[in-house]
């Protein structure tokens, strides 16, 4: 399983909300990529999307080769999780996405709803005033707990970003080809937040008609944080995914086998 984190966080993003998913399912590998300039990765010469995806695509060789795999991506991350799915169908086995860009990639171009906080805590006032200044702004469920997780999986990535190099890129943001290249058969999982003020939704659903096996969830009291915001949610709909791909590949293996 290769996870993708969104723009500017890094791998802790999708460690802190795949391991617990994946913590009572044993035999997946999982793969945690900073992508480039982000986290630990040195962003070197990138200056595209492009670039990005090349990265991607030497890191599945390097590191997975000919073997079939699953791509997670969350926001940006899911919009390069779309691009490999298409571009290596035979291989990638099944796609899922949380908070994904949708039809449009920036945000002035989509159609997102105004940040509603659905569950306000006053105790998110007394945290760490950077944290509130990058929490704040995007969060729909406003609890300690959330700001914590926002705070050890979110912000540590946010912090450590080469911003130089995120300003290059974003010039040339769109991949040339874009993401889709035609309909991808496999299990396919889209979850969005009905307050996500970043994507939103609605752009989202526009895509479905590549992804003829995909759910699509528009989940309440959930924006771009939806994964810390609904952790249940999230977990049981990434797990129905799963067993999804696990029954596909048992019936592609019966099939050959017959």
């Amino acid at each position: 399983m290769l996870a993708i984190h969104g723009w500017t966080p890094d791998h802790r993003l999708m460690l802190g909300c795949l391991e617990p998913v994946f913590a009572a399912r044993p035999g997946y590998r999982r793969l945690y990529p900073d992508l480039p300039g982000m986290g630990r990765s040195p962003a070197g010469d990138v200056a595209s999307a492009d670039d990005l995806l090349a990265a991607l695509e030497q890191f599945v060789d390097a590191q997975i080769g000919s073997e079939p795999f699953l791509v997670v991506g969350q926001s940006y991350g899911g919009y390069l999780a779309r691009a490999l799915a298409h571009r290596r169908p035979g291989q990638v086995s099944g796609l899922a996405l949380s908070c994904p860009v949708g039809k449009f990639l920036r945000r002035s171009e989509s159609t997102v709803p105004e940040l509603e906080v659905r569950w306000p805590d006053a105790g998110v006032e007394e945290l760490d005033p950077v944290l509130v200044e990058e929490f704040v702004p995007m969060a729909v469920v406003q609890t300690p707990e959330v700001a914590r997780r926002f705070a050890d999986e979110v912000l540590v990535g946010l912090q450590v970003a080469d911003l130089a190099a995120m300003e290059r890129v974003q010039r040339r943001w769109d991949l040339s080809e874009g993401p889709e290249l035609g309909v991808f058969e496999r299990p396919a999982l889209f979850l969005t937040g009905r307050q996500d003020n970043i994507t939103g939704y609605a752009d989202v659903y526009a895509l479905l008609p590549h992804y003829p096996h995909a759910s699509f969830a528009v989940l309440d009291c959930a924006g771009h944080n939806l994964q810390i915001e609904q952790p249940v949610l999230f977990g049981a709909l990434v797990g129905e995914w799963l067993d999804r791909v696990e029954r596909e590949g048992r019936n592609g293996r019966t099939e050959r086998e017959g």
